[in-house]
């Protein structure tokens, strides 16, 4: 009763964060299809493509995959291959379940920690678009930020799985 009791609370902590990264990350695919739009557009018709585009729009998927990736995640809308898992028995496909999302928790916590520190790295070296000259630093830190709260995520499915375990 108390883990179902932190999994809502962390679900209350999640959930407004998830859907700021949602509206973010359909911005940025908005902006990608106009950006793109146009660049064709000014390529054919003027001749004249619009600079930088090209990094601007792979920028803007450093943004949306992450925060898809937390998103999905949330929902439950990920693949799942389970040809053998379905025919266990309740309480064994709970323990794997359990061990799964402690497993890839373990994964994207060490994801996230090595994030930040390459953060620090391109920041001192200054690494920056070859067009444009954009700092590459800030996009890392989205994806750091977006690491952290995929592990918020899995962090709740691992308590969910861990009441299913526990669970008379």
């Amino acid at each position: 009763m108390e883990i179902k009791r932190g999994v809502t609370s962390l679900n209350l902590i999640a959930h407004p964060i998830i859907n700021i990264l949602l509206v973010i990350g359909a911005g940025m695919v908005a902006g990608m299809m106009l950006l793109t739009a146009c660049d064709v557009a000014l390529r054919y018709i003027f001749n004249r493509p619009i600079t930088g585009a090209y990094e601007v729009i792979a920028f803007f998927m450093a943004i949306v995959v992450p925060f898809g990736i937390a998103y999905c995640g949330h929902q439950g809308s990920h693949v799942v291959v389970d040809l053998l898992v379905v025919r266990l028995p309740k309480k064994l496909r709970a323990i794997i379940g359990s061990v799964t999302a402690f497993l890839t928790l373990g994964l994207f916590i060490l994801i996230t920690w090595q994030n930040f520190i390459y953060i620090q790295e391109q920041y001192q070296s200054k690494l920056t678009s070859a067009v444009l000259l954009i700092p590459v630093y800030p996009f890392i830190g989205i994806v750091a930020v977006a690491s952290a709260v995929f592990c918020l995520v899995l962090l709740i499915d691992f308590f969910k799985s861990i009441s299913e375990v526990v669970e008379k």
